[in-house]
């Protein structure tokens, strides 16, 4: 099974910065597109960014400018920069991958906590 490891979440202040990291078991190289999940409490799951082999990026409208995807194929590794945060940003940040056109594979999730 692909496995995705997230890391980097914690608890910062508004305004502060962020990046998390997701890195997989094997080559990034075979995914189609990687991005980032969130979801917030009571809430349902939406994508935040995502990045497709072009490469081209695109990220949902309340993060744009904010936030950065990013990948490293040396380290079968993406990133999500998170810049500016504001306290709607906490969720739990989720790491997806599609070899095709679905999000197949997941990561646990990592925690992303925004105080006022």
């Amino acid at each position: 099974q692909e496995q995705l490891v997230e890391s980097g979440g914690g608890l910062v202040q508004a305004g502060e910065s962020l990046r998390l990291s997701c890195t997989a078991s094997g080559s990034i190289l075979k995914f189609n597109k990687m991005g980032w999940f969130r979801q917030a409490p009571g809430q349902q799951r939406e994508l935040v960014a995502r990045i497709s082999t072009g490469p081209t990026t695109s990220y949902v409208d309340s993060v744009k400018g904010r936030f950065t995807i990013s990948r490293d194929w040396a380290k079968n590794t993406v990133y999500l920069q998170m810049n500016s945060l504001k306290p709607e940003d906490t969720a739990v940040y989720y790491c997806a991958a599609s070899i095709t056109t679905e999000w197949e594979y997941w990561g646990q999730g990592t925690q992303v906590t925004v105080s006022s």
